[in-house]
């Protein structure tokens, strides 16, 4: 009996001492944007590997998840932190708030998206944000379709368009970039006064503007909406019925889309450094970035990563995107925006 006592004894302290090791399992934060996913095996996939627990916090989009960073930046929320792009790069460079790290995944990375001769903040995607239109509708209306931003100012596409509102929306700060980097400082918001004239609609974000507004939406009479150059490749990929071709196109006539890039970067102040650079070295590695096309619909920033057979039917590049630099982007947004809201909105 007093055998049979002390076996049940051991096997419960067994398990105690289990279960405090499990719940001692490292636990590491990546912050990040509303519109991160990745599969859930790939994630698995990392925590496996580091025997650490990933919590994921999504804040907002992408401007309003940077600004909690910087806020925070005395008592960081998280260790990582993945969403900086090109138009908020400076921002975050200038706060201070990434410390730097040469992940050795760097060397499958292009230099042309490597715009942080510091390596604070990594390149892990890449996409075009530029016009599509619903191929059906203007096949059905007998109009050619646009090719280029001018078009778009024609009376022929008169209520036509549907744009984001660059105050809050991310792809529409990509596209009024777009106009400022084809149109010039001094001639950007001509472009806008006739946008306007020929009677262009201002959705708030893109969810409003595609799923709202665009006429591939039940209900939307817009048929050239701003959107992204793997649009196309998402509507085939996400149709209930089998689609002999893309119903939308996406627009890439020379400097009519914006080259959007996404980084990842290690807080400051993080207690878990040696994690979080297996992290950042995990999202640049494979399995992450072949998980990218099908998940946030851009490309991967490692070119060796072969690409899903739909994206690579229905998703091209943009030869000449538009390319401001992140000071560029940094020293005129607050004037541009500015001037877009008097210019557009009142």
């Amino acid at each position: 009996m007093k055998l049979k006592t002390i076996a049940i004894m051991l096997t419960l302290i067994g398990l105690t001492l289990h279960g405090q090791a499990a719940e001692k399992k490292p636990v590491l934060t990546l912050m990040t944007h509303d519109s991160f996913a990745v599969g859930k095996e790939v994630l698995a996939q990392f925590e496996r590997q580091q025997g650490v627990t990933l919590k994921i916090i999504k804040s907002g989009d992408a401007g309003a998840v940077l600004n909690q960073a910087i806020l925070s930046k005395a008592n960081p929320l998280a260790d990582v932190f993945y969403g900086v792009d090109n138009t908020f790069m400076s921002r975050a460079l200038k706060a201070g708030i990434f410390m730097a790290y040469a992940s050795p995944q760097l060397k499958r990375i292009p230099d042309d998206l490597k715009l942080d001769p510091g390596n604070r903040l990594l390149p892990v995607s890449y996409g075009d944000v530029c016009l599509n239109y619903d191929r059906k509708w203007f096949v059905d209306k007998g109009i050619e379709p646009p090719q280029d931003l001018d078009d778009l100012l024609k009376p022929a596409y008169k209520s036509l368009t549907v744009v984001q509102n660059p105050a809050i929306s991310s792809p529409g700060m990509a596209f009024l970039l777009a106009t400022v980097g084809r149109y010039g400082q001094s001639g950007y918001l001509n472009f806008w006064q006739q946008l306007r004239a020929n009677d262009a609609y201002i959705a708030n974000g893109w969810t409003d503007a595609y799923y709202g507004q665009f006429t591939r939406a039940k209900g939307g009479t817009r048929p050239i909406v701003v959107s992204y150059a793997s649009s196309p490749s998402a509507e085939v990929f996400y149709s209930e019925t089998k689609l002999d071709d893309a119903p939308t196109v996406a627009i890439l006539a020379p400097q009519t889309a914006f080259r959007q890039i996404e980084f990842v970067g290690i807080l400051k102040g993080t207690r878990q450094q040696e994690l979080a650079a297996k992290l950042v070295d995990f999202m640049l590695d494979y399995s992450f970035q072949q998980d990218i096309p099908l998940h946030m619909w851009v490309f991967p920033a490692n070119p060796t990563v072969p690409l899903p057979d739909v994206f690579i039917k229905y998703t091209r590049q943009a030869d000449n995107p538009v390319m401001l630099t992140p000071e560029a982007i940094e020293a005129g947004r607050e004037k541009w925006l500015e001037e877009w809201t008097e210019t557009v909105l009142r």
